[in-house]
């Protein structure tokens, strides 16, 4: 009985032994499992960013007017489709190929085998996740910058302009300025600092913007006979606000999922990115306040996607106190920017040239003062942690090198495109509204379209000069 016993219970620990040690031997090890939660991770930040064309999308028709709400929505879809194509083709090699200090010069169409990927393209080399992530990712980076260019010269540009130039953007533009900062350029080689890209995604979308916009003049009554600057309000509040909320937590994506891997620090990013987006909501309104004696709603939102611009390059970087000190400034920057760019006769809708081109600006210098010793993966730490002023005037000289490249190489295609097929339409199609001229219907017509057939469609009368739009 004794042996029975034995051999039943040896028998009972083999059938609930076996299983275990089959799925030891065939289950996925841990560098698996870890590259499995790295590309997850990878994916969910792209889904996030991608989404931000919804926040662009819903800020943009929250800050034009009924009649032009449409042309907005058809800008974004074209745009969204022409740079995920074109960067697949070329612009993905031209920024992380490798290649020389200015250019990637290989990896077209993402035609590599898998195990040459790390040679092809080695300015990605660093994350293990597959190439496919690393594309999903830095695609939906060069969306954005897309994006953030039309913010500028909305409500008069001819739709033909939106496709000629986003072709040369994402295929060239942007991807130079990629391949110099993150793709193993010769800003990378002096170490700057742009962590999610303050100057690689937002100074050069604004930049292409200023060189769109001085080429293309301000709108229709957009400054009354004297030159002085008039409101032209856009027609839904509520919209532009969900439009910066979804920006604010697509940027959770944005700035954490720039480490390209699911590590404890994507956390403490969050948390400085999303410290700097609150005090710049309050950096700005209490410079709406100081200006106006009111507290603008607008100028809240823009004070956030400021901040958030600005915490872009160092939100890796800095400890969480700077990161309130930075967004708070960029609030204040920006509102200052805003007012002064309306002044000199440079008509900016939704505040791009201010949030995006001067929050991109400080939030690149930003790096050279508050890096901190002990989170300086690249380059120096800054000025205020006693680190000189090296790592500042790299800072500085970056935002010099991409932000003129950019605006120059812009300004040519923009002025090529006027000398030809010109870039904005006509006046009776801009009083009348894109909408109806561009894509023959009405974003709202049920509304719109009554306006228009009694010949009430046209630009808003002239209100009491204020700083409008959101970033």
């Amino acid at each position: 009985m004794r042996r029975l016993a034995l051999l039943s219970t040896t028998v009972l620990l083999l059938v609930f032994a076996l299983p275990g040690l089959a799925f030891a031997q065939e289950g996925p090890s841990t560098a698996d499992l870890s590259l499995a939660m790295d590309t997850m991770w990878v994916i969910i930040a792209a889904c996030l960013v991608l989404f931000m064309q919804a926040g662009f999308a819903m800020l943009e028709v929250g800050f034009s007017r009924m009649k032009n709400v449409g042309s907005v929505v058809a800008k974004i879809l074209v745009n969204l489709a022409i740079a995920a194509l074109l960067f697949w083709a070329v612009g993905f090699a031209l920024a992380f190929g490798t290649g020389n200090a200015i250019i990637g010069t290989q990896g077209w169409f993402l035609a590599v085998s898998p195990g040459q990927v790390n040679d092809v393209y080695a300015g990605l080399s660093w994350t293990q996740v597959p190439l496919s992530a690393k594309f999903l990712f830095q695609v939906a980076f060069c969306a954005v910058s897309l994006a953030i260019v039309w913010g500028t010269m909305l409500e008069r540009t001819k739709f033909a302009v939106y496709v000629v130039f986003a072709i040369v953007f994402a295929g060239l533009i942007y991807p130079m300025v990629g391949h110099w900062i993150w793709g193993g350029g010769w800003l990378t080689e002096l170490g700057m600092q742009d962590f999610a890209g303050s100057t690689v995604v937002h100074l050069s979308g604004a930049m292409a913007a200023l060189a769109g916009t001085l080429l293309l003049g301000p709108r229709l009554g957009k400054y009354d006979d004297d030159g002085r600057p008039v409101n032209i309000p856009g027609h839904n509040m509520p919209l532009a606000v969900l439009g910066v909320l979804i920006l604010w937590i697509g940027w959770w994506g944005f700035n954490p999922g720039s480490t390209m891997a699911a590590v404890p620090d994507i956390a403490d990013i969050a948390l400085t990115t999303n410290l700097a987006a609150a005090a710049g909501v309050l950096g700005a309104m209490s410079m709406s306040y100081m200006y106006r004696r009111n507290v603008d709603v607008g100028m809240g939102g823009n004070g956030a996607i400021a901040a958030l611009v600005a915490i872009t390059a160092p939100c890796a970087f800095v400890a969480p106190w700077a990161s309130i000190v930075i967004g708070f400034f960029a609030g204040v920057i920006m509102y200052a920017t805003l007012v002064y760019v309306d002044k000199i006769g440079v008509d900016d809708p939704l505040g791009a040239i201010a949030a995006h081109g001067m929050g991109g600006i400080w939030g690149t210098l930003s790096c050279g003062l508050f890096t901190s010793p002990a989170l300086a993966a690249v380059g120096e730490p800054g000025l205020f942690y006693g680190g000189g002023l090296y790592q500042l005037g790299i800072q500085a000289l970056g935002i010099v090198a991409a932000g003129g490249f950019v605006f120059i190489a812009s300004l040519a295609v923009f002025a090529t495109l006027k000398a030809t097929i010109g870039i904005r339409v006509k006046p009776e199609q801009e009083l009348d509204g894109l909408d109806i001229h561009e894509h023959g219907v009405f974003g709202y017509p049920d509304l719109v379209a009554t306006d228009y057939q009694n010949g009430n469609g046209k630009i808003s009368e002239p209100m009491e000069s204020v700083p409008e739009g959101s970033a």
